[in-house]
């Protein structure tokens, strides 16, 4: 992905009278050896008659030898060429084993050949003062030499200097400053002294604009600039000459295009020669311009470029609401860490030290942009086999009608230490309580459970502490500490039972009844409400069981209460007499708990009876809460959801109820808020989430293996579409997360995880995919006869073992039965069951082992009658990549978005769909035949009324089939690019813990382009 650009150089001499000039030697032609492609090159001079012979000077540099037979007023050297400024490695190397660590000597041979390089001048006072200081033990050449060249950097201040001349080393040690030749040579002279060859460089130096600002540091030149520059370079034994640039303190890159090379400055002048005596003005100019950008993820498009994609995006909007398609999109972005991409969590695991840090600040980023009065909380996520613990996911809830959830968004902690104790949690829940017109005194104590951890302490080893890290396993060890070290005897949290009662009128609680004394958690590391001894609470029948129910989604939603009138219905704190003081946790011994809670229910509803017009909600009296339950009696009044409190860290976590409606969910947020600004006490809310429900709208942000990934809300409208994608992408930017990496041998990759896109509509009722099963039926059929679309926006692991394989890569005979369900769809327009699409398809849109969530077009959540979380109306297309920019993302949404107005227009019902065979592997693991295959989609997209261009995926092209190089032979060119392989699952092998199979992803392919070949050659 290369720039070329156009430099031009210009030294001009103007004379007061007639000269005569000497031979002039011109060094003013890039090196052999320059890294730097140049694809043309002239040198003009003036006066017009003179001869030119181009030799090689002993350092093996381009030298012009210019004669002159006329005298001349003036002499003009215009120098034209046009540089690939394409990014390479300057660390792609591998030095000899002997020079791999410093100090090293040179071979014998080596040493005479390079004798001119290790010329040193005498070591002045401060030069062998500054010799001294640099530490001579034995490291790494390449750590020790970068660390030289920064310190340089840092410790000469660089300058324009227009003297003639290069400074002494001992001046430019004096001054503490110097120009970037005077740098050189001292650092050139440095290293000689070290014992290494050094030669001293001239030539240009070309910087262009970042298309990317830097997040810390400088991010270069405002405007697109070259120069003359001098850098110096070293001779490393198998490595060769590695330039040096001691005034950035980095390695020679592709900007840097040595002119002449040699040991000393004075020889490798642009210009020497003589002049007969005159007057001389000197002009010197140099420019450079941009003649042409390959397409490239950091700038994939020009304005003009994307004023037509956007152009276009509102055409496709105006058709798809004339159409009444009602279409949503949602996507799950992935990112990495900018600071540390080796890292195992972002390569493999799934959790990590820095990824949930990182998270939180995105996830602060991205509630302040949509929900800066919205609900956070801090849940767990899914729970995969082979990991010790679930995951964890941040979640962002709020109202579509615009009221807020949380009006105070300080009170929401991020995590860090508050100061909160036990007391603090206990204090809490009875403010909640009492809010709520319930009991305090129902607020208990929760412990760990004394008597297991007693007893996996007697089963350690005696010759090991639970307090010192030599357990084997990790988590275990780290358990029992936080165990001890807390202390057995104290509360690791409490517990408020709380509940809507059978008829939902109002809130309930009760005692639960347990058969010990204490109530004694489930061991394990999760908060303290997924622990709670729920199988210990007495036995209710069937028909008295408080069932918790989620919500069909398909049904009408009234309204929701504005946040005042929710606020309205709360009590005040009010602590009666009889109550102990806040966070007490004795009761008189000559009462009962029953009796005290009977007493504080009176006198609590005493004390919260109406004041005002608002209307309370009826109770029953019939049922005494504090009634222990009878042997074999059915206790369905006891109350069996509890909101919890744990103080971990200093940090005061809630754990929130499951509710069955959002309305009692967003009560109780409520009554939490308000506890919360009573107390001025920032908490942490996290357990079960509120109900699915089309009135909120909500985000996430979670670990998955190597990656974090993002939720998005899903966009109704292509304005919608590219602010949100804009927004999450530069968010990611400043909370140190990017969009792609580098694998080890330095190619370009994504994420490593997927972004997938997410169809649907506002309700599932709204659904396109419900609403005409045909679509999903003209996207599968298509999409199979171009590969080109499975593979051009996919990740580095494809095939049947893939997370998200083709339907015939999956079974041979799927196709098929994927035919005959496609007749079992009705017609275009007509009704249809909203459950016939998931019978239909469930069971042959998965990959080999019948995983449905594992397939290119998954639809778990589309309507699946086995749960209302699965009746959601979404299509998820998981066979698409992170791309690195979010235009790029944004060109892929459009091209769905065109093919979906096309289809519900026209449906794509070929009569047979393409047996691809071994050719699928075969030719479309090439780029030239996905290439091909592409462009034949983007011409029937463009017949039917959607102009995509060509050049719009030009950069997800060069970016999915990178160029590894060309090169030309007499009349044929050869092109090398980056091909596609298929990773397969090995044989399953023997693991800790279980069985592994490993992905071969040993072999790549590579495809070479010939043109104009001879076959029989």
């Amino acid at each position: 992905m290369s720039i070329h650009v156009a430099l031009t150089h210009i030294t001009h001499y103007r004379y007061d009278r007639l000269v005569s000039l000497s031979p002039q030697s011109v060094r003013l032609r890039p090196a052999p050896h320059c890294r730097t492609r140049i694809l043309g090159y002239s040198l003009n001079v003036q006066p017009a008659k003179h001869f030119i012979n181009w030799q090689q000077d002993p350092q093996a540099n381009y030298l012009a030898r210019l004669t002159f037979p006329d005298q001349t007023r003036e002499l003009r050297i215009e120098v034209d060429l046009v540089a690939e400024m394409s990014v390479y490695n300057p660390f792609d190397f591998f030095l000899e084993p002997y020079a791999q660590h410093f100090p090293f000597n040179y071979e014998a041979g080596e040493a005479r050949e390079l004798a001119p390089y290790l010329t040193q001048l005498p070591a002045t006072p401060r030069v062998a003062s500054y010799l001294e200081s640099i530490p001579r033990e034995q490291a790494s050449t390449i750590d020790f030499l970068v660390a030289l060249n920064m310190r340089l950097s840092r410790d000469i201040r660089y300058l324009i200097r227009m003297e003639p001349g290069v400074q002494t080393p001992e001046t430019t040690l004096s001054a503490a400053s110097g120009s970037c030749r005077d740098s050189s040579w001292l650092l050139a002279q440095l290293l000689r002294h070290l014992g290494l060859a050094t030669r001293f460089v001239s030539g240009y130096l070309i910087q262009l604009t970042p298309d990317v600002k830097s997040l810390d540091g400088p991010s270069g030149p405002a405007a697109d600039f070259t120069d003359l520059h001098a850098w110096c370079e070293v001779y490393l034994p198998g490595a060769g000459w590695i330039g040096l640039d001691p005034t950035s303190g980095l390695l020679a890159g592709e900007g840097h295009i040595p002119l002449a090379c040699t040991p000393e400055p004075s020889t490798a002048a642009p210009v020497s020669g003589l002049v007969a005596e005159s007057e001389v003005e000197f002009t010197h100019t140099m420019k450079i311009n941009r003649v042409w950008e390959a397409p490239r993820v950091t700038k994939p498009y020009t304005e003009e470029q994307w004023a037509a994609v956007e152009k276009l995006g509102h055409e496709i909007d105006a058709q798809l609401q004339a159409q009444d398609v009602r279409l949503t999109m949602g996507g799950e972005p992935t990112f990495v860490s900018i600071d540390d991409p080796d890292g195992a969590q972002w390569n493999t695991a799934a959790l990590g030290p820095d990824k949930r840090s990182l998270s939180i600040d995105l996830y602060k980023r991205l509630m302040a942009e949509y929900a800066p009065s919205g609900l956070a909380h801090f849940g767990q996520g899914k729970w995969y086999p082979g990991e010790p613990l679930p995951r964890w996911s941040l979640n962002c809830y709020w109202r579509r009608d615009g009221e807020p959830i949380w009006r105070t968004p300080a009170l929401l902690s991020d995590e860090s230490n508050s100061g909160a104790s036990h007391d603090t949690a206990q204090h809490f829940l009875r403010t909640v309580a009492t809010r709520l017109g319930l009991s305090p005194t129902f607020v208990f104590a929760a412990y760990e459970d004394a008597f297991y951890y007693m007893w996996k302490e007697r089963r350690l080893p005696s010759n090991v502490d639970p307090f010192e890290s030599r357990l084997d396993d990790e988590g275990e060890r780290k358990r029992l500490m936080r165990i001890f070290e807390h202390g057995l005897d104290r509360p690791a949290g409490y517990i408020f039972p709380v509940g809507r009662d059978p008829a939902g009128e109002r809130w309930q609680t009760s005692p639960w009844f347990l058969r010990q004394e204490r109530c004694y958690l489930v061991p394990g590391d999760s908060p303290l409400g997924f622990r709670l001894p729920l199988d210990s609470l007495p036995w209710a029948a069937a028909g008295d069981f408080p069932y918790i129910n989620p919500p069909d989604p398909t049904q009408a939603f009234p309204p929701l209460a504005p946040y005042a009138e929710i606020r309205q219905q709360l009590r005040e704190p009010h602590a009666p007499n009889s109550l102990p003081a806040a966070g007490a946790v004795a009761v008189a011994d000559d009462f009962t708990a029953a009796q005290i809670a009977a007493a504080e229910i009176e006198e609590t509803r005493n004390a919260a009876a109406p004041t005002s017009d608002v209307p309370t909600p009826a109770r029953r009296d019939d049922v005494d809460p504090t009634r222990r339950p009878k042997l074999r009696e059915s206790a369905g009044w006891v109350t069996r959801t509890a909101m919890c409190a744990e103080a971990r860290n200093g940090v005061l976590y809630i754990f929130m109820p499951p509710t069955g409606r959002l309305e009692d969910y967003l009560e109780l947020v409520t009554a939490i808020e308000a506890t919360a600004a009573s107390l001025s006490q920032p908490i942490v809310m996290e357990g079960y989430e509120p109900p699915r429900d089309p009135r909120l709208n909500s985000f996430r942000v979670t670990p998955d293996p190597g990656v974090v990934e993002v939720n998005i809300h899903p966009s109704a409208n292509w304005d919608e579409l590219v602010k949100r994608t804009t927004h999450l992408y530069e968010q990611a930017r400043q909370s140190r997360l990017t969009s792609e990496k580098f694998m080890l041998d330095g190619r370009h990759t994504g994420t490593g995880g997927g972004n997938h896109f997410v169809l649907g509509g506002a309700t599932p009722t709204d659904s396109p995919f419900l609403r005409r099963p045909d679509l999903l039926r003209s996207l599968l059929s298509y999409w199979h006869n171009h590969p080109s679309l499975s593979y051009l926006f996919s990740g580095l692991f494809i095939g049947p073992t893939s997370q998200a394989p083709r339907v015939d890569e999956a079974r041979n005979d799927s196709l098929y039965e994927l035919e005959l369900a496609f007749g079992e769809l009705p017609p275009a327009g007509r009704d249809c069951p909203p459950w016939l699409a998931d019978r239909i398809f469930r069971n042959l849109l998965t990959d080999v082992t019948g995983n449905t969530h594992r397939a290119e077009f998954c639809v778990d959540k589309l309507y699946s009658p086995d749960g209302p979380t699965g009746r959601l109306g979404l299509l998820e297309l998981r066979a698409f990549e992170m791309p690195p920019h979010e235009r790029m993302s944004l060109t892929q949404q459009l091209l769905l978005r065109s093919l979906i107005a096309r289809f519900w227009q026209t449906p794509y019902t070929p009569p047979r769909l393409a047996r691809w065979g071994t050719e699928l592997h075969d030719r479309f693991m090439l780029p030239y035949f996905v290439e091909r295959d592409f462009a034949d989609v983007l011409e029937e997209q463009a017949a039917a009324g959607f102009p995509l261009r060509q050049d719009w995926f030009a950069p997800h092209f060069e970016f999915r089939f990178p160029k590894y190089g060309e090169f030309a032979a007499p009349g044929v060119d050869i092109e090398l690019r980056q091909a596609l392989e298929p990773w397969h699952v090995m044989g399953e092998e023997g693991a800790p813990g279980g069985t592994v199979r490993f992905v071969d992803s040993s072999v790549e392919r590579l495809q070479v382009k010939a043109r104009c070949l001879a076959p029989d050659r």
